[in-house]
């Protein structure tokens, strides 16, 4: 039999697991709100359901402006007629891809009809394909990665005072901002892609590479072969860069990735999920900020890209 001090202390810690689970619970009912997965390969997963029918796991993919599915999960759709096949461009080159132009996707409370949806050949493990964060148009988004759940908002949030503002570059419907490689003393700054849907720390792209030999100052640790969503083969220096600096934090060891002899194929570099989750992030596309706040996974070591 307990004690009274002991059952008292099981009382209040039960009672935190609970308001603690009530809260999230709350959290994600409102109708502006989302619950998203993180994935342990740093991507971030939503629940869709297409056609009022067919149940999806769709990757939130800031790099791309258009949802695409995977033919492994459209084998299996109940709902959707593709029609024409159409050119598609992707990191690796051009590829051909059927399409689907009238769909009807649902997220939680959110819908849109008359969807094109594209058919690729990968998308992250557990996926069934992709979406961008332009579905979310004329919205602010908010990601906590920390409590796993993205809120859409119509205007900045109350506090967003807690986080650190940072200029995004929108362009061709990508976004940016900057970062700073710092190696053996030196500062090396450089421009990012914000990619949700890749899943390493960060990407060099070849000019930037080739331009401050990179290659040269950095310890190789291994190479592999990444592939784009159309199976393009593109492969990959691993190494460690010393220090990389976001506005005014600073991370030490990252690992990073580049195409070294490559030049001309990879044109931009990244920033992908393995850096991006120590942050929730608030995205305000119309006004080209981004607002970051270190969370609860911000000390968690590097995985390897």
């Amino acid at each position: 039999m307990l004690r009274p001090i002991a059952q008292l202390f099981m009382f209040l810690l039960l009672g935190q697991v609970s308001l603690a689970e009530s809260s999230k619970e709350t959290h994600a009912s409102h109708p502006d709100t989302l619950s998203i997965e993180l994935t342990a390969f740093n991507n971030i997963v939503v629940h869709a359901v297409l056609n009022e029918k067919d149940t999806l796991r769709l990757m939130l993919h800031t790099g791309v402006s258009e949802i695409s599915l995977t033919e492994e999960a459209t084998a299996r759709l109940t709902i959707i007629t593709f029609g024409d096949v159409d050119t598609v461009e992707s990191w690796g080159g051009e590829s051909e891809s059927r399409y689907s132009s009238n769909n009807h996707i649902q997220m939680g409370d959110f819908h849109w009809d008359h969807v094109p949806i594209w058919e690729s050949k990968h998308s992250s493990p557990t996926t069934d394909g992709k979406f961008g964060i332009n579905l979310f148009e004329g919205k602010i988004v908010e990601l906590d990665f920390e409590h796993e759940y993205m809120v859409i908002h119509s205007s900045l949030p109350k506090a967003i005072d807690a986080y650190d503002e940072l200029a995004l570059v929108s362009e061709h419907g990508l976004i940016f901002l900057e970062g700073i490689c710092l190696i053996k003393g030196e500062a090396y700054p450089n421009r990012f892609l914000v990619h949700t849907g890749y899943s390493g720390s960060i990407l060099l792209d070849d000019v930037f590479v080739e331009t401050h030999r990179i290659g040269e100052h950095l310890e190789v640790i291994k190479e592999s072969v990444l592939k784009d969503s159309y199976g393009n083969e593109l492969k990959t220096i691993h190494a460690i860069l010393p220090a990389f600096q976001l506005n005014e934090t600073q991370f030490i060891d990252v690992p990073i990735g580049f195409f070294q002899g490559s030049i001309n194929r990879q044109k931009i570099s990244v920033i992908g999920g393995n850096m991006l989750k120590r942050f929730n992030i608030i995205f305000d596309l119309g006004e080209e900020k981004i607002y970051l706040k270190q969370n609860a996974l911000f000390g968690l070591p590097f995985s390897s890209n």
